[in-house]
Formats: C-alpha cells, sequence, structure tokens
C-alpha cells in the first residue's frame, strides 16, 4: 500500500487502544514507515465524511480536518 500523504511505503501493523469503551483493545491499521501516516478503518471513516484536505504550513503535506 502507498501513503497518501507522502507514497511511501505502508505495513500493516497491530495497534492497540486502551481506551476502546467497545471491548477491542487490538485493531489493525496501516503506518508509513517515512512520514508515520496511520490509517486505520475509523481515521479511513472521517475522512469519507469530511474528504476535503487542506494544506498545512509550507511544508507541503495534506492534513484532513
Amino acid at each position: 500500500m502507498t501513503c497518501p500523504r507522502c507514497e511511501g511505503l505502508m505495513v500493516e501493523e497491530r495497534l492497540e487502544d486502551l481506551r476502546d469503551d467497545t471491548g477491542q483493545i487490538f485493531f489493525h491499521a496501516w503506518h508509513c514507515i517515512a512520514c508515520g501516516e496511520i490509517l486505520d478503518p475509523v481515521i479511513l471513516s472521517n475522512r469519507q465524511q469530511n474528504p476535503k484536505p487542506i494544506r498545512h504550513g509550507n511544508r507541503n503535506l495534506l492534513v484532513y480536518n
């Protein structure tokens, strides 16, 4: 998978969320090894609801609100 932020390599990781109230502690997400971007089902869902990116500073990175 290619990172939507920097086009770097993304790897699948198993992460944990100790504050999750659904009873699931572990979840799978994609992590970019170049820029650190993390994508999981919740992040992707939120971005689909509000897909308009904005430019952040002069670093030319896409930041989603």
